[in-house]
């Protein structure tokens, strides 16, 4: 399901709810329910009827809870059972009627530069009949970088969690585990999930964890989560008392004063600590539910450089005893007088896939960027499919004349066409900076696209890259939508003690990507080391090489090591007149801070990129710790458990309390919710990055004529696509036309659910 599929479903939902009958004494009640009146032959939703309806119109910008309606008829008020005229058809794809909500409660808890939102709500299925019963579908929108951590769901006669679980795992439970159908991100910033068979008027209990990142910009911390809540999700009737809570923390290790500076909702300060930890409340009864997201930002307060050193022990169920550590270092709000003299090379991906929109925003993000150089800065353009075109065969001065040739040229010259050659333009960039020795080298790679060479592209970096050299270039990427291996370009940042960032949505390029440049543009402290880690027997760190500090952002690693750190650390660095800057960082034990729950995320996306480079050596690691932390892994899975709430007699409590656990639960497994390695297919093809539908030919254009009736079975996500994709590839219109019959015929005998699951088998091939 599309982001413009699941605005189009609520938008069926908001019309079919039309029907229900509240009442005459309840506000908004119609006098008396007047369905559109349908023919046997016609759908009651179909989906080629809101093509009208604008682009993400009813996409949730809070969590939601919504009633999936495939039968028209099981719409009704619960408690005033009243006439419906009988609907032929079905809502086909299914309709999805926001819930009424009666309660929601939110915790937010902050840690250097990670949120942890907690959200509980409570939704009634105000729209199903009594004795019917419907899927609900729960979506969660989530802020900045946000990581899906558990979603618990309580319904009358069941209770539901999410968990997360190894390959192992899942062969070993085979018989309870059914096929992954449900359970995606959409936009990779909304998660969708649905909860089976609720009943008519009985309420949902939804408790979901994420995390997120916070944004940092002129010494503040911004906090902003999706809670923008719709008028039609407010319950109707007036005794109900509706009350929103929030509750933020702000744990700041930093020793320093935190001070709130903006907020969205009326926050009082509850408690103050000396540890530095600050607590807000929000609480209040509305007359409606929050209009606005939660905003929230916070400052350090600090005019100087400072940092700190935090150390704390495994726990015993940690599959890695070593001791842990967390250095962070924040820029302060001085304003340097000197900057760095910049070398910048812009590597452009003009591969066929980049065509349009997202070729057209990256060129904007590069003119915009450019007249952030300075006149003493110098600059190249590297545009790269299968053959290299650049601006200059050596850097330019950013001189104003300089930028303005480079600006016309790229705009009259470069076209998206052909396939994708990243090595050579790499070198070439990395043979052109570094020759001076008194600026930082800064290369930008922007793609969208995987090549097969990537393991031997960051072989060639690393031995390219010196450590502790000034001319070292650093090697920042920018990777556009799905279909890059967003691991590779982690792990060459990484080596380039660089920058990385990703657009998944083609709307979303330019301000990621202006955001990219405005950090790796304002470095503050260059080539940083801490002399404590010469004394320690043994140590790992992440990344493994400490990047340059810069005004734009906090510079935080994290490790593990064997050995005894000093009270205190020293932190070298270079700045911008390529004096030595040094600084003493405190170290001290963390005691109210779970470096495991604050660094979770972070560690494992570096430890998967370090096991795709290995070919996959410390898989076990990876898996074991995301699921040690609670973190989703390419190598672990998440799964939906299902309990069925049983009745006990007394004579069976003892045999009941050894196995009805295990009998009465139902695994579902959910699916991937990780970025994958990359899709060298699609980028041979040139498939532009956010494609949602399958182009068909005339074969397959034929095939979906024919067995129309049974479209909506096949649009559940991937199912179709695969299937869509197989028959593209028919030449022959008469078996084309046999394959369509035949699945007609199967839709008939409502045997079409057999298809499904075939097609889940083999969806990784698929993919």
């Amino acid at each position: 399901m599309t982001t413009d599929e699941f605005s189009t479903s609520v938008d069926m939902g908001l019309r079919l709810s039309k029907r229900i009958y509240y009442g005459k004494d309840m506000p908004n009640s119609m006098s008396a329910p007047k369905p559109v009146l349908m023919t046997k032959s016609s759908s009651l939703c179909s989906s080629t009827s809101f093509s009208r309806l604008p682009l993400d119109q009813h996409r949730a910008t809070a969590p939601m809870v919504y009633a999936v309606i495939t039968d028209p008829n099981v719409v009704d008020n619960p408690d005033i059972r009243s006439y419906q005229p009988h609907v032929f058809g079905r809502c086909n794809p299914p309709a999805l009627i926001p819930l009424h909500m009666h309660g929601i409660s939110m915790r937010v808890d902050c840690y250097l530069d990670t949120a942890f939102v907690t959200v509980s709500g409570t939704w009634r299925v105000h729209c199903v009949a009594a004795s019917a019963c419907c899927d609900c579908r729960i979506a969660v929108p989530m802020g900045e970088q946000g990581s899906i951590l558990e979603v618990e769901a309580e319904t009358t006669k069941r209770s539901y969690f999410t968990k997360l679980i190894t390959s192992a795992d899942g062969k070993k439970d085979s018989d309870r585990v059914t096929k992954p159908k449900d359970g995606f991100m959409l936009k990779r910033n909304t998660y969708t999930l649905k909860i089976p068979q609720v009943e008519g008027g009985s309420i949902i209990h939804v408790k979901v964890k994420w995390s997120q990142k916070l944004l940092y910009q002129d010494d503040e911390f911004c906090l902003n989560v999706p809670f923008t809540f719709p008028h039609y999700v407010l319950p109707l009737e007036k005794k109900i008392p509706i009350t929103e809570k929030v509750l933020l923390n702000v744990n700041s290790p930093t020793g320093t004063v935190i001070a709130c500076t903006i907020a969205s909702h009326p926050f009082k300060e509850v408690r103050r600590q000396e540890d530095g930890e600050v607590s807000f409340s929000y609480e209040a009864e509305v007359l409606k539910w929050s209009t606005q997201d939660l905003y929230f930002a916070y400052s350090v307060c600090s005019n100087e450089i400072f940092g700190g050193m935090l150390l704390q022990s495994p726990s015993l169920q940690d599959c890695d005893q070593r001791e842990m550590f967390c250095f962070y270092l924040f820029p302060g709000t001085n304003n340097v007088t000197k900057v760095f003299r910049k070398e910048v090379v812009f590597l452009l991906d003009i591969s066929g896939s980049m065509r349009d929109i997202p070729l057209e925003k990256s060129k904007y993000a590069i003119t915009a960027s450019l007249s952030m150089l300075n006149q003493e800065d110098s600059f190249n353009i590297i545009a790269f499919n299968e053959d290299i075109q650049s601006f200059s065969s050596s850097l330019e001065l950013a001189t104003e004349k300089a930028i303005t040739n480079a600006t016309e040229w790229m705009w009259k010259k470069l076209y998206a066409g052909g396939g994708t050659n990243l090595m050579c333009p790499l070198k070439q960039a990395i043979d052109m900076v570094g020759k001076t020795g008194d600026s930082i080298p800064l290369i930008f790679l922007i793609t969208d696209g995987t090549v097969e060479d990537e393991r031997d592209i960051c072989n060639m970096m690393k031995c390219c890259l010196v450590d502790g050299d000034m001319n070292s270039p650093r090697i920042c990427t920018f990777g556009i939508g799905s279909y890059c291996n967003h691991y590779f370009l982690q792990m060459l940042a990484h080596i380039g003690r660089g920058c990385y960032d990703a657009a998944y949505e083609v709307d979303s390029i330019g301000d990621r990507m202006q955001r990219l440049f405005d950090n790796a543009f304002s470095p503050i402290v260059a080539n940083i080391t801490l002399d404590a880690f010469e004394n320690l027997k043994s140590y790992e760190l992440y990344p493994s090489r400490i990047p340059d500090l810069s005004s734009g952002s906090p510079l935080i690693v994290s490790g593990r090591y064997h050995g005894k750190f000093p009270e205190f650390v020293k932190a070298r660095g270079f700045l911008a007149d390529l004096s030595t800057y040094e600084i003493d960082i405190k170290v001290r034990k963390s005691a109210d801070i779970n470096l495991d729950r604050i660094c979770g995320k972070r560690e494992v996306d570096i430890l998967t990129a370090q096991a795709w480079l290995n070919q996959n050596t410390h898989l076990e690691k990876v898996a074991e710790m995301s699921l040690q932390r609670g973190v989703p892994s390419e190598y672990t899975r998440m799964i939906l458990v299902q309990n069925d709430k049983v009745k006990s007699t007394l004579g069976s409590l003892l045999l009941e309390e050894k196995c009805s656990k295990k009998m009465n639960q139902k695994m579902i497994l959910l699916r991937h919710v990780c970025v994958g390695f990359g899709n060298l297919k699609a980028t041979a093809t040139n498939l532009p990055p956010g494609i949602e539908e399958v182009k068909l030919n005339d074969a397959a254009k034929i095939v979906m004529k024919a067995a129309s009736s049974c479209w909506g079975v096949f649009s559940d996500w991937y199912c179709w696509k695969c299937l869509i994709q197989a028959w593209s590839r028919v030449k022959n219109d008469q078996c084309a036309i046999a394959v369509a019959q035949l699945c007609t015929a199967l839709a008939c005998l409502e045997s079409l659910d057999f298809c499904c699951e075939v097609c889940d088998s083999c969806m990784d091939l698929c993919q």
